[in-house]
């Protein structure tokens, strides 16, 4: 085990970080170094970035796969080497899609969802029909 690698991962128990979050950090490092056939210690910021574009752009890594080796990086240069870097705008983490919810319909949903705007119509007063409309637009925004 190198010296920075034992460091490392001294660090990561002093921090408590779990013990996957551990063995995925300590993956991630080394396939950075072998990327460049250098040590870490030596690599800076360009490195980095060519790195990361490597992962998205040639592996095709997810988000979430992106994640971790930023996250090991990051960990990497800030906690164990003390890099005084900006890290957001040297090692910046990627964007997370967000996914909408997934509604089930039932068969007939749609008729009954007009027949509760008849009746919510016949017996509401205007003022309060208008104040629950109001509210499910807000709800549903």
């Amino acid at each position: 085990m190198t010296a920075l690698r034992t460091r490392m991962t001294e660090d990561m128990k002093i921090r408590n970080l779990a013990l996957t979050t551990q063995v995925s950090y300590l993956e991630q490092v080394p396939l950075f170094a072998c990327h460049f056939n250098k040590s870490p210690e030596i690599l800076g910021r360009k490195e980095i970035r060519t790195y990361q574009l490597h992962l998205a752009q040639e592996k095709k890594l997810s988000p979430s796969s992106l994640i971790v080796a930023v996250s090991a990086l990051r960990f990497l240069y800030n906690v164990t080497l003390h890099r005084e870097w900006n890290l957001d705008a040297v090692i910046p983490a990627p964007k997370m899609p967000q996914k909408l919810p997934i509604i089930h319909t039932q068969p007939g949903g749609g008729a009954r969802v007009s027949g509760l705007r008849k009746v919510l119509i016949e017996r509401l007063s205007p003022c309060r029909l208008s104040f629950l409309l109001w509210s499910i637009r807000l709800d549903s925004s």
